[in-house]
């Protein structure tokens, strides 16, 4: 009885897994199964990851061959690269992840990624996708120095200076007037101290020197300059050192904020500073968090010099291996620049569209793009990008840790803009031989 009772679950079973492997096979196509992928991000609930989560849900709904797991990595791109390093080692890297175009040079000398190209031309519908759709100088935000696409630009960005105009009025600064130079900034900073005791400014402090760099190139500075097969490296130029200069003096006389990035917007949204340097990126939950006139304006010029400031935001690097992984990685890419994903992307974020047309489009962004003053700012200085820096050669990562070194030394006061940026040239000189 028992031997024909094992016998009867022992056919039960058998049958079971053969409906269910042919129910599986019916409807996921030939293989039977999805593909499934792991997406990194940085955006937090309070910065975009809400909308992230929404667009990978609708992708996931949208068809039955790939499933995306969405991932967010904190500490910005800083964090992405670094456990994206962790990962890869460890054999188990994203599929698909952001990384900054400050670290573009890095990967592409020292991670195993697929050059975006590759992945885009085993789309055998849409195989010149890329060239169809995006801008020429978009495209070449996501180059290395030696040329190669490492990824497709996808977050694309500016900073502005958000500014409280009920602050301006308090303090009898015309509104409709805002600072169109650092030295207007500081002026009115000055203001705000003797007037309100509050900070007049500022500027964002995240892992990164992408507000440095803004900063410096608008000043005429840079961080390296071509020099024959090599590299020549200028962070501590003159130019470098007034712009670093002047923040710290700033910090010092009490007209500028000096704190973490989340305590310095969270100042701002309570009405406790006046001025915030920062991404148009991060619009909408500024927003959200001001309880005020809030308004932005253009990046500042550095007397007559021309505004010259970095693109800022990501590019999606395929790091898959697997054949059919980076197929349906550049499935989700492609979905993640389709006209609807973008317009969900931009609305909830303040990023500006990369793919080209969709921010004209009459069904898409347009009307967000028209009847959103805070994105005017933006949008208008959008001629004056120019390409985020980046460090190449294996000790890349070091070189961009020593300027944000760099950065805190001068805003703690411990050392002089001066003494911190020859140390860091010194330091970077070494690690990029």
């Amino acid at each position: 009885m028992k031997r024909k009772l094992g016998i009867v679950a022992l056919s039960l079973l058998l049958l079971a897994v053969t409906v269910t492997a042919g129910c599986s096979s019916s409807s996921n196509g030939n293989s039977g199964k999805k593909v499934t992928i792991e997406y990194w991000h940085v955006n937090s609930n309070e910065w975009g990851g809400n909308q992230v989560k929404s667009i990978i849900e609708s992708f996931n709904a949208s068809q039955d061959k790939v499933e995306v797991v969405g991932k967010y990595i904190p500490n910005q791109y800083q964090g992405v690269i670094q456990q994206a390093q962790a990962a890869i080692a460890g054999g188990t890297p994203p599929d698909v992840a952001m990384m900054g175009y400050n670290y573009l040079s890095y990967i592409n000398g020292n991670l195993p990624y697929t050059p975006i190209e590759e992945v885009a031309a085993l789309d055998e519908e849409e195989p010149n996708f890329i060239k169809d759709n995006f801008l020429p100088n978009i495209v070449d935000l996501s180059r290395a120095e030696d040329g190669r696409l490492v990824g497709l630009s996808y977050g694309l960005s500016n900073p502005v200076l958000y500014y409280n105009a009920d602050i301006l009025k308090q303090v009898g600064w015309d509104p409709n007037s805002p600072p169109a130079t650092w030295e207007e900034v500081m002026k009115l900073s000055e203001q705000v101290r003797d007037q309100t005791g509050n900070y007049g400014l500022y500027i964002q402090e995240p892992p990164d020197n992408w507000a440095q760099y803004a900063l410096v190139k608008s000043n005429g500075g840079s961080w390296l300059e071509k020099d024959g097969d090599g590299w020549k490296v200028v962070v501590n130029s003159t130019e470098n050192i007034e712009a670093y200069q002047m923040v710290g003096d700033m910090v010092k006389n009490k007209l500028a904020f000096h704190g973490k990035h989340e305590e310095g917007q969270q100042a701002f949204g309570n009405g406790k500073i006046a001025m915030y340097y920062t991404t148009i990126g991060r619009m909408v939950g500024i927003q959200e968090q001001s309880k005020f006139d809030l308004r932005t304006t253009k990046s500042p010029t550095f007397g007559d010099k021309p505004r010259s400031i970095p693109a800022g935001g990501n590019s999606l690097v395929v790091f898959a291996t697997d054949k059919e992984k980076q197929k349906a990685a550049w499935t989700f890419i492609k979905f993640l620049h389709s006209p609807e994903s973008l317009k969900t992307w931009v609305e909830g974020t303040g990023y500006l569209p990369p793919r080209e047309g969709v921010a004209e489009d009459p069904n898409g962004l347009k009307p967000f793009l028209e009847t959103n003053p805070l994105m005017k700012a933006a949008i208008e200085q959008k001629g004056s990008s120019v390409q985020w820096a980046s460090f190449p050669g294996e000790n890349g990562l070091q070189a961009e840790q020593a300027l944000i070194d760099a950065r805190d030394q001068v805003l703690n006061g411990t050392n002089t803009a001066e003494e911190a940026l020859n140390a860091a040239a010194e330091k970077i000189s070494k690690l990029l031989k």
